[in-house]
């Protein structure tokens, strides 16, 4: 992307818009995890309930800490958890006080992953957070595997941002840092 291109998604960002992106599997919807605005309006599009939960996406650890607390990791797992990353390996960590309700939903605890996408590490480094990350699709429909699925799906409503998926088939594995359980296969 040109630095004007940059410059413009970054801008949308900042006003609270809600981006359809290529990930390793399908197309994701995301927005600022910290704009409550943006992630109600997330869910309303997508009609998810809030109670489910989001998961964040980053091109970095560090770039999650803010909203984990990383105190509360387990010690016994956190090898596990770290060495699995970057990778198509989603864990449900200890929030910090920071996430928004309608983030994490009725949990305790936040769904992140640290991605190897090069496009989704590249928003993340141009808007210096992590992004919601969450199918592009409504609620119990496939998820958006193409620009024109986006497109047909959530019209204008969302801001198509280009490039190609990964070679993932399914979506990302999702575990429990408390125990390791597998909450989700891929």
């Amino acid at each position: 992307m040109t630095q004007e291109e940059n410059d413009s998604l970054k801008a949308r960002f900042d006003e609270g818009a809600i981006f359809a992106y290529p990930t390793e599997a399908v197309y994701g919807l995301g927005c600022d995890p910290d704009n409550q605005a943006s992630v109600l309006a997330l869910l309303e599009l997508k009609n998810r309930p809030a109670h489910k939960g989001l998961i964040l996406i980053a091109d970095s650890y560090s770039r999650l800490l803010p909203y984990i607390n990383d105190d509360a990791i387990p010690p016994h797992r956190r090898a596990e958890i770290f060495s699995s990353w970057p990778g198509h390996v989603t864990w449900l960590l200890p929030k910090s006080k920071r996430v928004k309700d309608c983030v994490c939903g009725d949990s305790d605890y936040i769904a992140v992953r640290v991605t190897t996408h090069s496009g989704v590490r590249a928003m993340c480094e141009l808007f210096d957070k992590p992004i919601i990350s969450t199918s592009a699709n409504r609620s119990g429909e496939p998820p958006a595997v193409s620009q024109d699925e986006v497109a047909s799906q959530f019209g204008d409503a969302v801001v198509i941002v280009d490039g190609e998926l990964g070679n993932a088939t399914k979506p990302s594995l999702i575990r429990h840092s408390l125990n390791g359980e597998v909450i989700r296969a891929n």
